[in-house]
């Protein structure tokens, strides 16, 4: 398996996003690597660490999120590796609920996402997106198993 961080989607990812997908509500799992410093595209200079730059994205993605009926569900930092093993782990990972894959078009197409996406690119070295759906109707939250 390789595992390859990215901060932009291929064509054919692109192409996935505009096809038809499940319906109903959709999580996207983001494994986030930052930079070390942020690095903005227009090359200006900032005292912000990744992260920094990346929670000001966060902030305001999330607001935008909401009132498209989503929202954020879950965001922690990686601690370590259980079991398997990768190149160099990521260091947070979040959950975002979108009410359907046109809500996340909507959302990356809007003005508001375009007004904020350059502190994501500036905080991030790279991520996997891996997006999933409850469409197996399978539920493990009181079965104890993980």
């Amino acid at each position: 398996m390789q595992v390859e961080n990215k901060l932009s989607p291929s064509e054919e990812q692109i192409k996935g996003f505009f096809a038809p997908g499940a319906e109903g509500p959709i999580y996207m799992v983001n494994l986030l690597k930052f930079r070390e410093k942020a690095e903005y595209a227009d090359g200006r200079e900032t005292d912000l660490s990744g992260v920094e730059a990346y929670a000001l994205y966060g902030a305001a993605v999330s607001k935008i999120l909401v009132n498209l009926g989503g929202g954020g569900m879950f965001n922690a930092k990686v601690e370590r590796l259980v079991l398997g093993e990768v190149e160099e782990l990521w260091d947070s990972v979040a959950i975002a609920m979108y009410p359907n894959r046109q809500a996340m078009i909507k959302m990356m197409q809007s003005e508001e996402y375009q007004a904020i996406h350059h502190h994501r690119d500036a905080g991030l070295a790279g991520q996997l997106n891996i997006e999933t759906t409850n469409a197996a109707g399978i539920w493990l939250g009181d079965t104890g198993i993980g």
